[in-house]
């Protein structure tokens, strides 16, 4: 490709929007523009890594036995109605209708839609198992899309989709999949942690992500030194320390309690302790109004994905308003450990916004820290008064308790072994999906071979594209521009003519080409020190440079290196065929 023909050129200077450098680079040097918010045009450089991509991907799960197939972008509504996902999505789920007022959901994730395809093959225990998967568009309605590549409303996804007759044969192709993604990150340049997650609006019972180390990956996770133990801060079980084991049992009291004392902050000066030895309480509200309090020692934080696995059937929670605790007679800061129920008579509310036949309800949690503790402070805060000397277990207990609270820096895995704070970029991750569709979704099963119809057994394996280009940018880049790894790059070389060079630089170009040698040739007239600069920042791993000076021979640089070299077209075609 002649680069003065080239869609889409380089650009300098700061761009607009976002300050990580892979969006800055990836705009700079021509291979994506924005559309509006979350949505980006590839143009023909970016296209080409990407497919690049792509192909890794595909010869990776075609080895496996997997097979590609494609199913529509736009999916019947009553399919994710089936299996209330229109209701628990974990984003915006996008709708629209056709002319005939059919509606349909513009996809996010295709569990339904492979289930439907495979319930209406009626296949039978011989035919399983089986892993299909496609490269499609996805949507999700992001509230905030941002990060570049990073997080989108539109977006390619490789999503497979395996079939079993039961968790032992799934457990066979689960690990399968887990070693053909290291090993399709490992070729597109990254290194990875698998790292158990939680499957959220995907269901099933567990997953695992796959992790790039990165300061600027909104991923957080904690892992053990020796690797042996690492986790998504959703799901990181961690063990906690008894506080005070040998102090005695005392009983409880309210005292008084100045009214500047407010916050924790405000506590740990009072009373000269730190937040440990204090009650906190956290409140959220259901999707239908209903309030959940959550009792945690003070110096924890309330993990609202842990919450609601622990609630299991109350779907997502926000944070309550003020106006909840106006409800239950209470107001920031003065929020009890126990006692409260709702003083206004409140309805609770269904998701289509209709009045449920019912009042909201009041439900407590306790977080499994309050039996780390004796003769916590706090609990039932008025204006003038607190109590001390709260034990739970004798002065107050709930109904549920269960660990909720989010690991942090520091904190003891299972085995004893210290856990360390990591962030990093989500690029692919594997869900044991079970029975979950194949149970909600009618006629979703297989003839066995007693002949009764059995539920089959799934799991689903994806990975971003854009993200994952996105990501090896954020590895492999310095202070001029992208250092694409070997395979991946728009072209294998980036030629340049310089002034009295075009003649010899057709030449070579053309050889090159011949050869299927894929070269950027820029002959544009322009100074030496823009095409250089435009060459770094475009990121091909060699740089060949033909001009009056190179005489009969090329310059052969790798864009990885400061040095050059002097080769024949000869040694420069042979090199880059055995590249």
């Amino acid at each position: 490709m002649k680069y003065s023909q080239q869609f889409g050129k380089t650009v300098h200077g700061e761009q607009g929007g976002s300050e990580i450098i892979s969006h800055q680079l990836l705009l700079k040097g021509g291979f994506i523009r924005e559309s509006t918010a979350g949505r980006y045009y590839f143009l023909p450089l970016g296209w080409r890594v990407h497919e690049k991509i792509k192909a890794v991907i595909k010869a990776e799960m075609d080895k496996t036995g997997a097979q590609e197939m494609i199913t529509p972008v736009l999916h019947p509504l009553e399919l994710w109605q089936e299996t209330n996902r229109t209701e628990s999505a974990g984003f915006e789920l996008m709708t629209i209708a056709d002319q005939r007022g059919a509606r349909f959901a513009l996809g996010g994730t295709a569990e339904e839609m492979f289930v439907d395809l495979v319930r209406k093959l009626q296949i039978s225990y011989k035919d399983l198992p089986f892993n299909i998967y496609q490269f499609s568009t996805k949507f999700r309605d992001e509230k905030r899309a941002r990060g570049g590549l990073l997080r989108v409303r539109e977006f390619i996804m490789k999503d497979a989709y395996s079939f079993h007759t039961d968790e032992v044969d799934f457990k066979k192709e689960y690990e399968l999949m887990a070693k053909t993604y290291s090993t399709i990150f490992e070729k597109l340049g990254l290194s990875t942690l698998k790292v158990a997650a939680d499957n959220g609006y995907i269901g099933g019972e567990y997953c695992h992500e796959f992790q790039v180390e990165s300061e600027i990956g909104e991923g957080r996770f904690f892992i053990t030194d020796d690797n042996s133990y690492s986790a998504h801060e959703d799901v990181a079980i961690f063990t906690l320390e008894q506080v005070n084991p040998d102090e005695e049992l005392k009983p409880l009291e309210t005292i008084s309690q100045p009214a500047w004392v407010k916050t924790m902050k405000d506590n740990e000066k009072h009373y000269g302790k730190d937040a440990r030895f204090f009650l906190k309480n956290v409140v959220y509200r259901t999707v239908y109004g209903d309030l959940i309090i959550v009792v945690i020692r003070g110096d924890l934080e309330v993990n609202k994905t842990k919450l609601e696995q622990a609630l299991s059937k109350v779907g997502q929670l926000s944070e309550a308003t003020p106006e909840d605790l106006t409800a239950i007679g209470t107001k920031p800061g003065f929020v009890h450990s126990w006692g409260h129920t709702f003083v206004v008579d409140r309805k609770a509310v269904a998701h289509d916004g209709s009045t449920l036949e019912r009042n909201c309800t009041v439900t407590y949690v306790a977080d499994s820290s309050l039996r780390t503790v004796k003769n916590f402070i706090g609990g039932h805060k008025e204006e003038q008064t607190d109590t001390i000397n709260v034990n739970y277990g004798k002065d107050f207990t709930h109904e549920i308790e269960a660990d909720v609270a989010l690991a942090q820096d520091g904190f003891l895995a299972p085995s004893g072994q210290v856990l360390r704070e990591k962030r990093g970029i989500e690029v692919g991750n594997i869900f044991q999906l079970g029975y979950h569709y194949s149970t909600k979704m009618s006629g979703a099963v297989f003839a066995s071979d007693d002949g009764s119809l059995q539920p089959f057994y799934m799991g689903c394996y994806g990975i971003g594209l854009g993200r994952t280009l996105a990501t090896i940018v954020e590895k492999h880049h310095d202070e001029k521009g992208i250092l694409w790894p070997a395979g991946l790059a728009p072209y294998q070389a980036h030629l340049i003519s310089l002034k009295g060079g075009e003649e010899k630089a057709q030449q070579l170009y053309s050889t090159l080409l011949e050869n299927k040698v894929e070269v950027l040739w820029d002959e544009r007239d322009e100074s030496p020190g823009k095409k250089f600069t435009d060459a770094d920042l475009i990121g091909c791993p060699v740089r060949l440079v033909v001009s009056v000076r190179t005489g009969e021979q090329v310059e052969w640089k790798l864009r990885t290196e400061q040095k050059s070299e002097l080769l024949s077209p000869t040694e420069v075609l042979e090199k880059l065929l055995s590249t």
